[in-house]
């Protein structure tokens, strides 16, 4: 029997086309949807076998009530490991703050319609939400199982403060947005971080109890209102194993500091990649990162003209003792 389930809704859609989407096609592609989950999962309702993964993506609407109270039974009436739901928005870029308001209503409605379905989910992805102040607050209370959360333009409002409370969530990916700061104050179980673009005039996050913290991921193109980050205030107690930074070709938005700032929080660091430095950057601005690294093991620098470089295995005495290899 089936040990994973993924329905899509882009399954659905019809290929090469380039109009946009009408209320008309979300109730057609979610109609079609909830057809395919209720054939696929009651078909499987009376085998013991464990669906290992469940994975749904449709889209916000009215439907998407009706798939959910199907996922909700198929969770207590049959074997589900693993529930992981991507709800798309009918505009997907270049959302209105109409656009937003409106997703963020509708997402709402639809989350407190199926409470126990979201309280099942291991992975969530969202798009386009304009929330209550309250409201992440109940989702993260809700959904209990949660360990993945992808946020794209998901906020409380321009400059809205997000605090992140979670037993089981492992990787945080927050892309755009108006947030002003995420709040990471208890995540016990978080090993990613990854911001994918800020608007934000100062520290993107801020770091409360990750014991587990490993991976950091930031991306952005920096303007001239954006702050100088110092990795040793960004990263505060933490003592990350890898940092990924892409400054996507512009100027640099991370600001060198010296070896007894950097050492409490890349002593344990392992693995550096700089990607997109603008090539206006000279190559020993990244000579700050050695020296606060001492058991680097590998640097990979890649340039705007996609020029690479890697720095491996310690072998000379530069900072850190790193051997210089082109790539």
């Amino acid at each position: 029997m089936l040990s994973k389930v993924v329905i899509m809704a882009g399954s659905f859609e019809p290929k090469h086309t380039t109009s946009k989407l009408t209320s008309d096609d979300i109730i057609r592609f979610n109609s079609t949807m909830l057809e395919a989950t209720r054939s696929i999962l009651e078909r499987r309702a009376r085998t013991l076998y464990t669906i290992h993964l469940l994975r749904m993506q449709f889209y916000l609407g009215d439907e998407s009530i009706f798939i959910g109270q199907t996922v909700a039974n198929t969770i207590a009436t049959q074997k589900v490991a693993s529930v992981e739901f991507t709800i798309l928005t009918k505009v997907r870029k270049n959302c209105t703050n109409n656009d937003l308001l409106t997703y963020g209503r509708q997402f709402m409605s639809f989350f407190d319609s199926c409470p126990n379905t979201f309280g099942c989910l291991a992975r969530l992805r969202l798009e386009n939400l304009r929330l209550g102040e309250s409201d992440f607050p109940k989702i993260f209370s809700i959904c209990k199982q949660l360990e993945f959360l992808f946020l794209y333009e998901c906020d409380m409002g321009i400059k809205s403060l997000l605090e992140v409370e979670h037993p089981q969530l492992s990787e945080l990916v927050i892309a755009s947005g108006c947030l002003e700061r995420v709040h990471l104050k208890w995540a016990p179980k978080l090993t990613i971080l990854k911001f994918n673009v800020f608007r934000t005039k100062d520290d993107p996050f801020c770091l409360g109890y990750v014991p587990l913290l490993q991976t950091v991921s930031i991306i952005n193109t920096a303007f001239s209102w954006h702050k100088m980050l110092k990795l040793s205030e960004l990263l505060g107690k933490t003592a990350i194993s890898n940092l990924h930074l892409n400054f996507k070709s512009e100027k640099i938005w991370v600001k060198p500091e010296g070896r007894r700032q950097l050492l409490p929080v890349f002593h344990k660091l392992r693995i550096v990649n700089l990607l997109n430095i603008s090539e206006e950057c000279d190559l020993s601005w990244t000579m700050f990162l050695l020296q606060g690294a001492p058991n680097l093991k590998e640097l990979r620098v890649l340039g705007s003209g996609g020029r690479c470089v890697h720095l491996a295995s310690r072998r000379t005495k530069d900072y850190s003792g790193n051997r210089l290899q082109p790539t």
